[in-house]
């Protein structure tokens, strides 16, 4: 062959690498990007009720799964429901995220609290808040068995929103979507 045709055909075939590295990435973005379906997965540790659905990112539960995790998450006292805060099912799923669980089961060991339920709790141990966002439907007490509880805690942490309590006695993390603050109790 020529000298031209071996120069042309190391540009040619240096330009087909160049626009196959360029195209690659993006093909591999796109198999990435691709939406992949939200699933929470609760259970009641009082009542043994299990709960799974997927949702959306951008449009949350539907109305009819918000309503089963009102249910579920009533205050077991005295089946007590109250409308929960849709920001706690996002946290709890980033919490799984972050630690690489997606898919686990999450045990609510408490969700909904009447006043009534609360002041009794009160006056029981001093660890109760009088104003607790349980009362709200704005906070959850859980954990989740294939997770070490200080690492929920951290993650939980890290998100940076509402407050974290950690029990490492009661075997139990809670959030809620009230400001920015953590508190170690027992």
């Amino acid at each position: 062959m020529s000298e031209i045709n071996l120069t042309r055909r190391k540009w040619l075939s240096l330009g087909g690498i160049m626009l196959g590295a360029t195209i690659l990435p993006n093909s591999v973005l796109a198999l990435v990007s691709t939406p992949q379906p939200r699933i929470l997965r609760l259970r009641n540790i009082n009542t043994g009720e299990r709960f799974s659905s997927e949702f959306s990112e951008s449009k949350g539960f539907s109305a009819a799964a918000l309503r089963k995790l009102d249910w579920l998450l009533r205050d077991k006292r005295n089946n007590q429901v109250a409308k929960i805060d849709p920001h706690l099912f996002s946290k709890l799923y980033r919490i799984q995220g972050n630690l690489g669980l997606r898919n686990t089961e999450i045990q609510i060991i408490c969700g909904y609290r009447s006043p009534a339920s609360n002041a009794m709790m009160r006056r029981r141990s001093r660890g109760v808040a009088s104003n607790s966002y349980h009362m709200r439907g704005q906070a959850i007490d859980f954990r989740i068995d294939a997770a070490a509880l200080s690492k929920v805690k951290q993650s939980a942490e890290s998100l940076k929103n509402g407050g974290v309590g950690f029990y490492p006695r009661s075997n139990f993390v809670h959030i809620d979507t009230g400001p920015v603050r953590t508190w170690r109790g027992s």
